[in-house]
């Protein structure tokens, strides 16, 4: 073999993405900013969804300027099942059909059970796991056209950890683990993929309301002593989202730092 053809076949191939549609929920910060980031960055075209918080989508279009045409952004409540219908048309009408979907999307409203408020619960549950639910629906319908997808939840270890006071989170976690096995057997002879990451604790604002003290003693509960980042989930997105990831579906990865 000539010296030129070892090393073309050892570079790994750039913008293996170019091409693709993305869906993207909680697009625009924390977790979903960098899965974003990542995805554009290797040549895919991102479509993302965020909630209420309209500064954050500006701020996140600002920071991305150079990337502008690859980048879409809709506002859509994803716990409202007319709202996701229409989301979809917009996107089935601008874009015809997507290639991969990141549930990333996901709130928390903690309290112990005894003392939380039923719609605290209900909250909770809606967007976590019925906006997972409404998302999956709609994508399975465009990804079966074409006979090809990537569908990637992000769940959380809390699923089967259980920490106090987030009895309404955990419970959407499990469900979002039971709903990705369940499906990725439904679509897997569409070459369809469904899997997990279930990031453990990341550095972003999701877990900004801590005390020092909780955060000094969650780290103690990490074996690698430090918080993930956001970047490090990210690779991991693309992993699963890539050709590489054709044969793994309804699994969870978990990206704990051996928590």
């Amino acid at each position: 073999m000539k010296v030129q053809e070892q090393v073309k076949r050892t570079i790994p191939d750039m913008n293996i993405f170019k091409g693709q549609k993305v869906v993207i929920t909680g697009a625009t910060r924390g977790i979903g900013k960098a899965i974003s980031e990542a995805f554009v960055k290797e040549g895919a075209h991102v479509i993302g969804i965020y909630g209420e918080n309209t500064k954050t989508a500006e701020l996140f279009l600002e920071e991305n300027i150079e990337h502008a045409s690859s980048i879409t952004l809709f506002q859509c409540d994803i716990s409202d099942k007319d709202a996701v219908q229409k989301l979809f048309s917009e996107i089935e009408e601008q874009f015809e059909d997507i290639d991969v979907l990141i549930n990333n999307a996901g709130i928390r409203k903690d309290s112990v059970l005894a003392l939380m408020q039923e719609q605290d619960w209900q909250d909770v549950i809606d967007v976590n796991l019925s906006g997972t639910f409404f998302m999956c629906k709609h994508a399975v319908l465009l990804m079966m056209k074409k006979k090809y997808g990537r569908i990637i939840n992000i769940t959380s270890p809390v699923s089967h950890l259980g920490f106090s006071g987030q009895a309404n989170y955990a419970a959407s976690k499990a469900g979002q683990i039971g709903l990705t096995r369940t499906l990725a057997k439904e679509v897997a002879r569409k070459k369809i993929t469904v899997n997990c990451v279930s990031p453990g604790f990341i550095a972003t604002e999701f877990i900004n309301d801590l005390t020092r003290e909780q955060v000094a003693a969650y780290k103690k509960m990490v074996p690698m002593r430090r918080f993930g980042t956001p970047q490090e989930i990210a690779e991991s997105v693309l992993f699963l989202a890539g050709p590489g990831a054709g044969y793994i579906t309804g699994t969870v990865l978990e990206i704990t730092g051996g928590l």
